[in-house]
This record gives C-alpha cells, structure tokens and sequence, in this order.
C-alpha cells in the first residue's frame, strides 16, 4: 500500500492527509511494462495515458499423437497454460492537485520503458511542462488539443459499444446507451471548456470548426463567482442544483398571463433570463441565481448546436468539455435544450469517456508508427472503473475527507483479430445484440445480479480445480471473487457504469476478471472429459439416426441439437445435475425436454424448407462442448452436407465456460473425419470449413464479428444462418434481423426466464424466420 500526498497547489506545500491510502497497483497498472506516454492537463483535471505490455495465462490444447507406440494418453488432447503478451492502453484521470505526487511515483516504478517523449496537450500542457520534464526526465512535445480531441473521439466511438449516451433526467434509466453505428461519420463534436468550439468531422483526418461562442463553462463559473461570491466550478454546480431558475426568470406566464399560444409558447418557458431581478424589490439566492445562469448559458449553447447541426444536415451531435464531466445537472439543462429546439428531432449525445479524449488522441499522435487503428479494441472491465455518477454534494475536498481517492481508470486491450459487423445483419444501424436492457427493466436486474453473485461459489471452485498444480490458485481466485463481487456492488449501485447493463455484459466482465487473476480456462478439464466421452457414442448416434426414415431423422435431428445444448455448465440448474448424477447423459437429456407443441415452435416451417431445394452455405455458431457439439451439432451438419449444403462452423477464440474453442473444435473434427467419411470427404473437398468468431464470449455480438469471418460470408454465398444456445440465440440476437433465412435454437435452462417467457424449465425456443424480403418474391413468383 502506498500514502498518496495531496498537493495544496495555493501554497505549493505538501499536506498529508491520512485518510488517502491507495494501493498503487490498482491505479497505476502495469507501469513496470510501460513503453509511451501521453498526458493531457485541463484547468483542473489530468488525463494520463500509457501503453504497456501485459504477460497473462491462456489455455492452449494440443492434440496428442495417438499412432507412436510410445502413446499412453487416453484423452484427446492436452491443455497447457502458456504465457502470452498483449499490448493494454491504460488511461488515468485525476485532480492537479495530485500531479507532482503522481509524477513521482511513476518515475520510481517505470522500468523497461525506453521511451524518451510524451506527448502533451491541453491548456495545462505549457504550465507544467518544466515539472514533467524534470520529473521524468522525458521531452515533453506538445500536440494540437483539437485534433487529439477527435482522435479521441472518433477512437471510443469506433471500440467502446455503447459508448454514447441520452441522459433522460427523472425517468427510471436516466442513462439510455446508443448502439454505435458502423460508420461514426459525420458528426457534430460541441467541446464546451472556457468558451466552445463547434466542429464538424467527416472522416478519420477530415474535420472542420465551423463555429463557436465566447458564451461557454468560463461565462458560467467566471459570472457565477460574481453573483454568488463562489470560486469553485464545482460549488457552482451543486449550488445550481438545488436552485429554482423560476425566482429569477421572468417566464412567458409571467408576461401574458398563461401561454403564447399563437407563438406556440407554453407558460413556463423562460422569456427573460434573469428578467426578474430588475424589477422585483428581494434579494435572490445563491442557488437560484446558479440556477438561472446555468439554463441561460445552457440554452444559448443548445440553440447554437441546434443551429449548425441543421445547417449542415447533421442528426449525431456530441457535447463533452470541462462544462459537462458528467454532471447530471449541465446534461439535463443541455438535453432539454437541444429537445426543445429541434422539437426532439436531434437528440443530445454525451460519452462515457469524454473526460479521456485529448488523452486519447495524444496518445494515438505519438503512436502513429504502430498504426493502432488498424487493430480492434476493448474495454477491459476488469481494470476499468466505469462511469460513475457525480453527485453535486460532494466536491473534491469532500472526497478527499471521505478517503474516497479520486481517481479514474479506463483500459483497453488490443484484440487479437479485427472485429467488423456480420455482413448479413439487415440493418446494422439499428442491430441491437441484447434482448433485455437491465437498466430499464429494474426486476430482470435484481435477479441477475443476485444470481450472479449466487454462482460465484461455484466459479471459484472451478477455477481452483481447473488449475490442481498450483498451490496459489486459491488465493488467486479468493482476490476474483472480491474483484467481481465489487464490480457486482457498483453495478447494483450504478448500473450504467460500464454501458448498457445486460446479461452479455455480466458475463464478459466476469471472464475478464477470471482472466485478469490468470484463470483463463476454468472449464478445461471438464471440457476436456466431456468431449473424450461423447466421441465415444458418435458412430452410435449417427447409425442410429441413419436407420431413420427421412422425416424422422429430421426431428431427431433437431431434438439431438436440443438435447445436447442442455449441457451447459453456465446454467445452474443443469451444472447442479450434471454435479450430482454423473450418469446424466445424451439420452435423459432427450428426456428432459418439453414435449411439442414448443415454447417457441417454428418446427412445421422448417421441415416444409427442408423438402425444398438445398442451401447453398450455412453458417453455424455453435455453443457447448462435449455433447452439444459432438452428438447434437456435428450430426445435423452432417445432415446438411449430405443436402449438398456447404457448412461453416464458427466458434469462440477464446474460453468461456464450457463453451468450445475454435482450438478445440479443429481436434475434435480431426477426429470424428476419422470415422465418419461424409465429414472426412466434407473437410478434404472444403465444403466443411472451421472459423473463428473473434468472441470470447457465452453470448454473441454480430456486430463485433472476426474480420476472416466476415470475408468468408461474402465469399461462400451465405443463405441459411444457424445460431444455438441461450447466450447465443436468446440473451442475445432473439430479435436479430437477418438478409438470408435464420434458424434459432435453445434450451431455457433458468427457470426465473422460464418463467417470464411463459414457459417452464427445459422449455424449447425453435425459432426459424424468413426475411421479409424472400417473402414477397416468393408470393410474386407465377
């Protein structure tokens, strides 16, 4: 643990303050490994921004070679955990009081940096030039704080989902997240610091100020101090916060009694900012006076975006700068202004990261050799601390007292694989991945952060066991349960922390935490028994429904994926059977099903398809494992390539629970061409081809797919899209709008979203959906 000391800025002398006590590897992450920094200093704020390289476990499976006489090994495969390392950008926000203190710190912990520049920008960026120099001994080159603004700007939007956001003041979810749209261009960025800047950006290089005001966050604080006598912008803010804007005002009502209504005026709305004070005989209030000034100058600032944003024909507009930082109050007076001047045609936008983006831009300035746009991006849950609501009751000094240390940390991890939308999605503008937005539906939240935490027992316990030859894994997963269950507290608190709140996301951020405590694959040895067992009935299974007539191996088929996606260790209620009755297998699977007609039942459509012609290619996300894939899954591609139907398997890159692994499945189809001769000719003419989704999730985000995948959608002609699973097909993608026929298949192994769905445990969802468009050439075909 390290005791930060706070800098007193007005006498330059050190206090201490024994409440402040951080541990620095929670801030600083990683420093050890830094290699480029970058920093942008505001009036009261800095933004530091550094990439590192991170060493971390992951699980790689490697088949065995079964024909040397030395072999001994029953399984498959092997798993080993290996070291691999990844590039992180870490991002860090903090007060300037706390500069000179930070800066030493950095200085005493960087070790194999070889850097000798950071990049600087902001208007503090001269002010403490002689200071960082000094400290860390690095030449500090100044950068344009525009330009590195965009680079900023145009950075989140591209590799944060849901980075965007309306703030609807007095509603249930007061954060509503955008789906970010595949082209982010153009937009209209309203920077709102001293004065504002207006800037319209076409492309990544392309933009243009193409307007602004002396009118901005210096007007409100420099006219704020002298109505009030508060020198704090903060203060300001939580005096305006608690003000009537009606006692100084003079509203319309005030004028003609009522509305304008041939004008189109209701009563309420302010006609004369401040336009009491001259004739009314009282002394007004500091929070009303707050108050008034903070919708004059909010409304000025909205009609002027307003103004531009249709002069350009633009509907995306953006508003961040010291003025906003988040505070409820400036997006509310910005939002209702923005509404009430385009009739609610354009809506405010804010950003979750604003605050990072000068830094972010400085950032990718100095690292344009390595050309980071052309990787993809993503927010590490695990290291972030998410968007937090700033309450105007508690100012700075506030929070020092209070022992809260305020600081800020984002980071995000280069991907492996270049992430692009399915090119099959109907409309990718308006795809969104998630069937329920748990910040709106407040009961759907408190079951599954109570489920959650309920299964975290049984997480770390798998964890332990997936790694029996490490005598720390204990503790290494006693410090996941404290980190998840944390991010879990701050979720119940603030559910719009890390974006739109939904089952894919509960479940991302705990594999990121697995990950960031080196359980990469906690699964494995269950994975790995699983499939070794389920091999060992495949030619079983397939003779069986080979001795079926046509129509009923059909319906075999289906009920065989449906069996087998039962096994899924996600779900408690099958993991709770499977733990208990190691007997539980493919056939009583078959048993626990839900008897037809379905929860869902689309099952009729199918099979009046299936008489028609073949599918020239399907592509099939395939979920669990073991059984799922081996006996339900691989006969029914097995099916389809006896159509004539060319097959794409896609599977994760990366573990999720017992999910398979593209690693996994290359083996696992390795071996089953072995005896199976339709999928071994299938492999040799390439009409069966094995990809990888870009995910390492239980859920599926079509939009953030693996770029080779998509190329192989373009080039194979893709007509029939199969996705299986309840992470897949139901938490997910339920109402995911296809161009080509689609086919979703699940088993509901909860019973709480049994329940709500009318169903009961085990209940089947067999979805098949024709887009509209195949419709209505069929019907105008003679």
């Amino acid at each position: 643990m390290a005791e930060f000391v706070r800098v007193d800025s007005s006498t330059s002398s050190h206090t201490m303050d024994k409440s402040i006590i951080l541990p620095p590897d929670e801030i600083f992450r990683n420093l050890e490994n830094a290699k480029r920094f970058a920093i942008d200093i505001g009036g009261s704020l800095t933004k530091l921004a550094y990439y590192s390289t991170v060493q971390h476990k992951v699980a790689k499976v490697r088949s065995f070679d079964h024909t040397s006489k030395e072999a001994t090994n029953d399984n498959l495969y092997e798993i080993s955990v290996q070291e691999e390392v990844t590039a992180r950008l870490h991002f860090i926000k903090f007060e300037n009081a706390y500069i000179e203190t930070c800066l030493d710190f950095i200085k005493d912990h960087l070790v194999n940096t070889d850097t000798k520049v950071i990049k600087a920008t902001g208007g503090g960026a001269h002010k403490f030039k002689e200071l960082i120099e000094r400290k860390l001994g690095l030449k500090v080159d100044k950068e344009d704080e525009m330009t590195c603004l965009i680079k900023g700007c145009n950075f989140v939007l591209r590799n944060i989902p849901h980075e965007a956001f309306v703030f609807a003041k007095h509603t249930e979810s007061e954060y509503r997240f955008q789906t970010t749209q595949p082209d982010i261009f153009p937009y209209l960025l309203v920077n709102i610091g001293s004065g504002v800047s207006i800037v319209k950006v076409e492309s990544e290089d392309k933009f243009e100020r193409i307007g602004g005001s002396s009118i901005g966050g210096g007007t409100f604080w420099g006219l704020g101090a002298l109505l009030t006598k508060t020198k704090g912008f903060d203060e300001l803010l939580q005096l305006a916060s608690k003000g009537q804007h009606t006692s100084v005002d003079m509203l319309v009502k005030d004028i003609y009694g009522g509305s304008y209504g041939s004008l189109g005026l209701t009563g309420d709305l302010i006609a004369s900012s401040f336009g009491k004070s001259a004739t009314a005989d009282k002394e007004f209030s500091k929070e009303d006076m707050a108050k008034s000034l903070l919708h004059m100058i909010s409304n000025d600032i909205g009609q002027l975006a307003c103004l531009y944003a249709k002069m350009h024909n633009l509907s995306r507009v953006y508003f961040g700068g010291f003025f906003i930082r988040g505070h409820p109050v400036t997006m509310h007076t910005i939002t209702y202004s923005i509404n009430f001047f385009t009739k609610g045609e354009v809506q405010a936008l804010f950003l979750r990261h604003e605050g990072y983006l000068g830094a972010i831009g400085a950032f990718l300035k100095g690292a344009e050799e390595d050309n980071p746009n052309q990787y993809s991006w993503g927010e590490n849950y695990a290291g972030s601390s998410g968007l937090m609501s700033v309450s105007p009751d508690m100012n700075p000094m506030q929070r020092a007292r209070s022992g809260t240390f305020p600081f800020d940390m984002l980071e995000m991890d280069r991907l492996e694989r270049k992430l692009v939308n399915l090119p099959l999605l109907q409309d990718a503008s308006s795809y969104i991945p998630d069937t329920v937005d748990l910040i709106e539906d407040a009961p759907a939240r408190e079951y599954w952060l109570f489920c959650f935490e309920e299964a975290l027992d049984g997480v770390v316990k798998r964890a332990v066991a997936s790694q029996p030859d490490m005598p720390e894994a204990a503790e290494r997963a006693e410090k996941f349960r404290q980190k998840y269950r944390h991010k879990l507290q701050t979720l119940r608190h603030q559910p719009f922390a890390y974006g739109s709140l939904t089952v894919r996301s509960l479940l991302d951020t705990r594999e990121h935490c697995l990950n960031e405590f080196n359980f990469p694959d906690p699964y494995c040895k269950i994975k790995q028994q699983e499939n070794d067992m389920a091999l060992k009935y495949y030619q079983k299974a397939v003779k069986a429904l080979d001795g079926l007539c046509w129509e009923q191996r059909q319906f075999a088929l289906v009920r065989g994926v449906l069996a087998g996606n039962v096994f899924d260790w996600g779900a408690k209620a099958v993991s709770d059977v499977l733990e208990s009755d190691p007997e539980f297998g493919f056939e009583q699977a078959k048993r626990q099903l839900e008897e037809r007609p379905w929860l869902v039942d689309s099952y009729d459509q199918w099979f009046e398809r299936l008489k028609g012609p073949p599918h020239k290619c399907a592509l099939f996300f395939v979920d669990n494992s073991g059984v799922d894939i081996i006996l339900g899954v691989m006969p029914f591609v097995r099916e389809l390539l006896s159509r004539g139907t060319e097959v794409v398997l896609a599977s994760n890159s990366g573990p999720a629970l017992n999910d398979v692994t593209n690693g996994e499945l290359q083996i696992l189809t390795e071996s089953i061409a072995a005896m199976d001769p339709v999928i071994q000719s299938s492999l040799e003419e390439d009409r069966l081809i094995l990809v990888q989704s870009g995910s390492s999730s239980p859920c599926l985000d079509l939009s953030r797919l693996d770029k080779v995948l998509a190329m192989v959608v373009r080039e194979r002609n893709i007509d029939l899209v199969i996705i299986e699973g309840m992470g897949r097909a139901i938490h997910t993608n339920y109402y995911a709008m296809l161009s080509c026929e689609s086919l979703k298949m699940a088993v509901i192994k909860n019973s709480w979203l049994a329940d709500r769905l009318g169903g009961k445990l085990f209940s089947v969802v067999f979805k098949y959906e024709v887009p509209i468009t195949d419709h209505l050439s069929a019907a105008l075909t003679p």
